[in-house]
């Protein structure tokens, strides 16, 4: 267990896609140290099961509904989150994902008859997932931007990926939308730099959650071959779990931690980046 961030105490965390495996972890360990957290989902019950937890934990949280493609629904989560607390000094652009519409059932295209390549994928589906991973993160830090921009030291942390560095086959939309992420922190860090508003990014490396289970996990618990490959590559021989965010989570969102930091992308990834494969 952290140790207690006092310098985060009081303040307030909005985590757009907060229900989420990786996401709600972080809104528990935030509360932990005393930060009251808006969890952001489409459906507010989703979040309620988190805020509700963090609530009996002793801390303060509340769901909201959100959708991070519609900016009068975002408008909408901001003013409940200001009516409840107050002010915004954390955002956690965590709202994302994939969708069968933009996967390829194959790795690589050999020509042959094929039950799904990339000349099948729908367009409207690869649309959705870059927008909800990329388009997403714009709108909800352009609703939120102006409210963080009233505190002494906000912070914006976008969630990448290890797409972003190297495309895993099967998911280009998605890959696509991660490395635009990592551009798009570094642009927004420029951009923002002598308002005193930070923007960093975590790239987690593989973690097991809701959405990949049936990727990584054959029924029966054992590894598919999707997953062998991964393990094979990561050095540290097993798949993350969402613990391992927290420390780099803590140490970005304190200024008395990182104040100097920003326009960085963060590897938490078992060494995947760092191995050749030889």
């Amino acid at each position: 267990m952290f140790p207690i961030h006092e310098n985060l105490e009081g303040k307030t965390a909005v985590i757009t896609g907060g229900s989420g495996v990786l996401c709600s972890e972080m809104a528990r360990e935030l509360s932990r140290h005393r930060v009251k957290v808006a969890i952001l989902n489409r459906t507010a019950e989703k979040g309620a099961a988190v805020s509700e937890e963090i609530e009996k934990a002793g801390g303060t949280a509340i769901a909201v509904a959100a959708d991070v493609l519609d900016r009068k629904s975002l408008e909408k989560a901001r003013e409940e989150v200001i009516k409840n607390f107050g002010h915004v000094d954390i955002l956690i652009n965590g709202a994302g994902g994939n969708h069968p519409d933009a996967i390829t059932s194959v790795e690589t295209y050999n020509g042959e008859s094929q039950e799904k390549s990339f000349f099948d994928m729908d367009e409207k589906g690869f649309s959705q997932v870059f927008a909800s991973n990329f388009t997403g993160t714009f709108l909800a830090s352009q609703v939120f931007g102006k409210e963080l921009l009233k505190q002494e030291s906000p912070i914006i942390i976008n969630i990448s990926s290890m797409s972003s560095y190297s495309p895993m086959t099967k998911v280009p939309a998605y890959s696509a939308a991660k490395s635009a992420i990592n551009n798009f922190t570094m642009w927004m860090a420029v951009h923002f730099a002598e308002t005193g508003l930070r923007v960093n990014a975590i790239a987690p490396g593989f973690f097991l959650t809701t959405q990949n289970r049936n990727l990584l996990l054959n029924e029966e618990g054992s590894y598919t071959a999707r997953s062998e490959k991964i393990i094979a590559h990561t050095p540290m021989k097993r798949f993350g779990q969402p613990k391992d965010l927290l420390g780099v989570l803590l140490w970005l969102a304190d200024e008395e931690y990182s104040g100097f930091v920003t326009g960085v992308t963060v590897p938490v990834d078992g060494g995947f980046m760092a191995y050749s494969g030889v």
